[in-house]
């Protein structure tokens, strides 16, 4: 396995990004071109970024390397444009017009590199009436109807972690706009600016819950709905332990080798009778709470029912199909997940540790011919 600050391998060898240190979805984004075989150059402020964890277990920052430069001084400004002139991809999520103001912003950037690729990751977008004001994830899924999808109708919103916001609208969206963008660049010679936000990313997500909306087929409520919770074969019950299991069987014919292992029998109403629906959840609750989760897990294992136990993060990589996919890798002692998705001729792989501030200044000025990082006068 190549070791961080080599050339990578996978499908994305040979493609330069740099990164304007940040937070969240910038730094995840980054993350995939680096698994994907990218050189990712992070470019770190004076000070670190102000992480809660330490800097070798942030593993948004996995296959990357680093240089430290101040922006707010002469020094640092040019160490960007430096690279952002060698560089096929450049990401920042700063607010609106701080790059501008800093000297990196599109306009410097495309003057020594007309054919780079500048993706700007921010929450509500570039323009706007709070382009400007600051948010996180939960507020951003919240104005664009995705929150409000998510939890009981008797209870509030069930919040997501930040995966639904900042890595899926987010993160993934940038990739996806970096990557088409660059496309471009290379058959006619034109970079461009690609704005991701998450308002725009977590909206789009929802496209077909809105088809389903607009034809009277999803009710604009919580837990009311085939794949909100509101249907008594697609949710979690718990069990006799206090685990839960996860029931997907929504075609009538994985229902039926459910309903069967789980010894329904006559202890229900039929799946099609949705005014009983409620009786039919309280059925099927009552089931599982007969048997622990492994036991379930035993119970289902093999068959097309849809059944699946409720993991916990520790728990998940030892799941036995998991274990054989290998989804999860060690690496630096660090159980994570590996790369994805998978390449038949341009395999990935975890390149290496988190990089730390700086430690790569030395291998980025000889690989990037960039002297000038050589001496790190404003770090």
């Amino acid at each position: 396995m190549a070791e961080a600050g080599s050339p990578g391998q996978g499908p994305l060898a040979g493609v330069r990004v740099v990164e304007l240190a940040g937070i969240g979805p910038g730094p995840f984004a980054a993350m995939l071109l680096a698994d994907l075989g990218a050189d990712v150059v992070r470019v770190d402020r004076p000070g670190g970024p102000g992480l809660a964890i330490p800097a070798g277990f942030d593993l948004t920052n996995r296959g990357k390397r680093s240089v430290v430069a101040d922006l707010k001084t002469e020094h640092g400004r040019t160490v960007v444009l430096d690279l952002a002139e060698r560089a096929d991809i450049l990401i920042e999520g700063y607010r609106p017009g701080v790059a501008e103001r800093l000297g990196v912003g599109p306009d410097a950037c495309h003057a020594r590199n007309p054919r780079l690729v500048y993706g700007r990751m921010t929450g509500w977008g570039q323009e706007g009436p709070l382009a400007a004001r600051a948010g996180h994830d939960i507020a951003y899924i919240a104005v664009t109807g995705t929150l409000g999808l998510i939890g009981s109708p008797d209870a509030p919103p069930a919040v997501p972690a930040n995966l639904l916001g900042d890595y899926a609208g987010g993160s993934l969206y940038l990739v996806v706009g970096v990557l088409a963008a660059l496309h471009h660049a290379r058959a006619t010679g034109a970079g461009q600016v690609v704005d991701a936000a998450i308002v725009d990313g977590a909206a789009h997500l929802a496209s077909m819950i809105h088809g389903m909306l607009a034809a009277g087929g999803w009710q604009d409520r919580r837990g009311a709905n085939l794949l909100d919770g509101g249907c008594p074969f697609y949710g979690t019950y718990e069990t006799a332990d206090g685990q839960y299991m996860a029931v997907g069987a929504l075609e009538q014919h994985f229902y039926a080798e459910f309903a069967d292992l789980l010894g329904l029998g006559d202890l229900a109403p039929d799946r099609g009778d949705l005014p009983r629906w409620g009786e039919l959840r309280e059925a099927v609750a009552a089931r599982f709470k007969t048997r622990t989760r492994s036991e379930w897990t035993a119970v289902f294992e093999g068959s097309d029912a849809c059944v699946a136990p409720v993991l916990s993060l520790r728990e998940a990589p030892a799941h036995p199909h998991l274990a054989a996919r290998g989804t999860f890798t060690d690496h630096g002692g660090i159980t994570q997940p590996a790369p994805a998705p998978r390449f038949s001729a341009t395999p990935t792989a975890v390149r290496g540790g988190p990089a730390l501030p700086g430690t790569g200044a030395e291998e980025v000025a000889r690989d990037w011919d960039v002297p000038r990082l050589a001496a790190e006068d404003d770090a």
